[in-house]
């Protein structure tokens, strides 16, 4: 029973991998399994939190602060006791307690521009943080790219060697025929040794670049991974229609490096604001509670006695007198807090003289943070600038360069069919023959090569018009 249990969880668990495995992964199932498995990406996020939790503590600084303190104390010996104000010898304890607050009223509103700033800080981050996802998911695109492209070569390349094995069988049989040279045959061998090796060149390209895009996702649990081959043969020049300024304008409002590139330059003016508002008076304002408790202290009443204090020398009467004998009792511990209580309130300003010139410096500093941060925006509006119209400049010379190697190959097809036709019949040498045959494999290889440059071109220009790097 144990053994047949166990060989059908073998089965389950070997079908659900083999069907892991045999899934075709598309461009967005790989693009969103990298960003969730990027490791810096992950950090981004987590800087991100760490400035969301600042802003939450600046925010929280505008409340007033509120603080309890205790504490428990022990004598022995000679000492003043704090509640009775006397000396005692005995062993005593006492306790204290204190609550305390206190709160800012103005202070230049610097509370205020620093939870503005941690804010826009902190929205930068975000905005940081998909930048960073966005980067990644332009590398995991061109590296699926280039697996498309590298399948598609080695497709080439395996027809190349069928045209080859069909070239040494046809050669064979010329010989045999006395219609050609044993040369021919050897060439036509050498030819076919030559094409196989290409053949393996290419497996390897294609082997490299699933490598080099599964450590792109940070993927390394499926073995037999595949990617999703779509239908990209209707190339469209339709985003060519569109002028550099128009792209451009998209790429503003989409962009999150431009965005955070924007809220850099408020965050750090309202840095600004913050600093200049230390040349301002600081008014506060402040309460406290306070109360004990001693051992030592008692509470008691004075009761009345009448005893004598003399006789009269006359009578030798007895004189009687009254005095008051005070007998103590326990002090509760609630009775002293209550009565041991004391309350204060108080309302200070503090004005800026002098402080060894650190306010002029930080403001001076935050200045030179604004421009530098309006500088590096602008660095990244011409960065975005360049780079559109280069992948514009160059999108417009890959679809040239397709349009020629499709004529190209169209013509190079018909002119090997013909020369085939004739190389079958003895018509043409084998010079010719591999010449034709080489030309051809050649217009192949420059269209597929110029149908991904410019699906690339397009897909970066996508990219900056906010559209899904999809296909």
């Amino acid at each position: 029973m144990g053994k047949k249990l166990f060989f059908i969880l073998f089965l389950s668990v070997s079908f659900y991998f083999q069907g892991i495995t045999q899934e075709k992964w598309t461009l967005q199932q790989c693009v969103d399994y990298g960003i969730q498995h990027n490791i810096q990406v992950q950090q981004q996020s987590l800087n991100t939190k760490m400035s969301q939790n600042n802003y939450l503590q600046t925010k929280m600084s505008l409340f007033p602060n509120l603080n309890f303190s205790g504490n428990h104390n022990y004598s022995e010996g000679r000492t003043v006791d704090p509640y009775t104000n006397s000396f005692s010898a005995n062993v005593s304890h006492n306790d204290n307690f204190s609550l305390s607050s206190s709160i800012t009223l103005f202070n230049g509103f610097q509370l205020l521009n620093t939870v503005k700033q941690q804010k826009l800080q902190w929205l930068a981050g975000l905005s940081d943080i998909e930048k960073a996802k966005n980067d990644l998911a332009l590398n995991i695109a061109t590296a699926y790219l280039q697996v498309l492209f590298n399948e598609e070569n080695e497709e080439i390349n395996q027809e190349q060697v069928e045209i080859n094995k069909e070239q040494v069988k046809r050669t064979k049989t010329l010989l045999e025929a006395g219609s050609v040279a044993e040369g021919n045959l050897l060439d036509a061998q050498a030819q076919l040794a030559n094409a196989q090796l290409q053949l393996i060149n290419a497996d390897n390209q294609v082997t490299m670049s699933i490598l080099s895009l599964k450590q792109l996702m940070n993927l390394d649990s499926i073995p037999d991974f595949q990617i999703y081959r779509p239908e990209i043969d209707n190339i469209s020049n339709e985003v060519l229609l569109m002028n550099i300024d128009t792209i451009f304008s998209e790429a503003l409002d989409f962009l999150p490096q431009m965005k955070s590139a924007k809220l850099t330059v408020s965050s750090n003016e309202a840095s600004l604001a913050a600093a200049r508002g230390r040349l301002s008076p600081r008014i506060y304002l402040s309460g406290s509670y306070s109360t004990g408790y001693s051992d030592a202290r008692t509470r008691g009443t004075y009761n009345p006695i009448i005893q004598p204090i003399g006789y009269l020398p006359s009578t030798g009467e007895t004189v009687y007198g009254s005095s008051f004998v005070y007998i103590p009792e326990k002090y509760p511990f609630n009775d002293q807090l209550k009565d041991n209580a004391s309350k204060s309130v108080s309302i200070g300003i503090s004005i800026p003289i002098f402080n060894n010139w650190q306010t002029q410096t930080q403001i001076s500093n935050a200045k030179i943070s604004v421009i530098n941060a309006r500088l590096s925006m602008q660095n990244i509006r011409q960065q975005i600038y360049k780079d559109i119209q280069q992948s514009y400049t160059d999108a417009i010379a890959s679809y040239k360069k397709y349009q020629a190697a499709t004529k190209s190959l169209i013509a190079q097809k018909k002119s090997f069919a013909y020369m085939q036709k004739k190389f079958a019949v003895g018509l043409i040498n084998v010079f010719d023959f591999n010449t034709a045959k080489n030309n051809l494999f050649k217009a192949k290889s420059e269209l597929l090569q110029a149908k991904y440059e410019y699906i690339f071109k397009l897909k970066i220009l996508d990219f900056y018009r906010g559209q899904p790097l999809t296909f």
